[in-house]
């Protein structure tokens, strides 16, 4: 084969690699938009089960990470999986994930759940399908049990609406709420960690290339804890109106957590603090750091 061709072929290669790359860089702008309006779906002027906003948009996180873009991709081989050039979404759907179990734990754990009170059957079975290894390719599949988790989250909305209700509703008190941002602070508290981190957990230094790793794993966290606070507006709306004070620090809460939510750098980049160079980390730790600082302040009021 002639040099002509070979720098020809070459060319092409790389001009495909740059088009694939900008092609997912766009595609996961567009994927980390939930297409969920919590206040269309869920007016203030029409009555709602308490529980029902709650299960509903955690379903919908899930059910999004599996049916949209390139569905599940912390189990895929080759180029799509989390240790190749497409890995970005591959380690936000880590974060999602975990996020989802800490959520999923809470809901069932004490949102749901008083004193001796049994737990909801569908929400046991949603919080065990949670858990299954994100990274388990067959016998199951992770894409088999968090679509059974959905499947069970959505029985619990049917449950809270059947006649007789079969579903626990959401208790709405602020004891158990506080458990919930308890949760979330411990989360960003991981990704403040890892946003700052200079060693990986094997002991070896943290390179260039393993930034984004922790930078998508940390905006996966960002963005359940986002949307689901949304949910929870909207199921607390009245400690909100007997507290103003804490619509007010929740608000507070969701801009930081939004954009962080939606960071999407061409390249992260880990420059020095004095550097010409961004570093990328640092920029999402300041948005991560304030909604854990408002979560902190949150909790403060509703033990009062």
């Amino acid at each position: 084969m002639s040099l002509k061709r070979i720098g020809i072929l070459s060319g092409i290669a790389i001009a495909i690699l740059i088009a694939l790359n900008v092609a997912l860089d766009i595609g996961q702008i567009y994927h980390d938009r939930l297409p969920l309006d919590i206040d269309r779906q869920f007016p203030t002027a029409k009555p709602f089960i308490p529980g029902e906003v709650f299960a509903t948009t955690l379903a919908a996180i899930v059910d999004r990470e599996l049916d949209s873009g390139f569905g599940w991709r912390p189990n895929d081989l080759f180029i799509w999986g989390p240790t190749m050039a497409a890995d970005n979404n591959a380690s936000r759907q880590i974060g999602i994930i975990m996020a989802v179990r800490e959520t999923s734990r809470v809901f069932k754990d004490d949102l749901t759940k008083i004193s001796s009170n049994e737990y909801d059957p569908n929400l046991v079975i949603a919080d065990t399908d949670f858990r299954n290894d994100a990274g388990r390719w067959i016998l199951p599949s992770p894409e088999s049990k968090y679509r059974d988790g959905v499947k069970h989250l959505q029985l619990y909305v049917a449950g809270l609406h059947a006649k007789p209700q079969t579903s626990r509703e959401l208790n709405q008190r602020n004891f158990e709420l506080i458990k919930l941002f308890q949760a979330w602070g411990d989360l960003l508290g991981d990704a403040h960690a890892m946003l700052y981190t200079q060693t990986q957990p094997d002991g070896r230094p943290v390179r260039p290339w393993n930034d984004d790793d922790y930078f998508y794993h940390a905006q996966g966290y960002a963005h359940v804890i986002y949307y689901m606070l949304l949910a929870v507006k909207r199921e607390y709306h009245q400690t909100q109106t007997v507290k103003p004070v804490i619509e007010q620090l929740m608000d507070e809460t969701l801009a930081p957590l939004q954009v962080a939510a939606t960071m999407k750098p061409l390249i992260v980049l880990d420059g020095s603090n004095s550097g010409l160079l961004a570093n990328s980390r640092h920029n999402l730790d300041a948005y991560i750091s304030e909604a854990r600082q408002k979560m902190y302040s949150i909790r403060e009021e509703l033990e009062r």
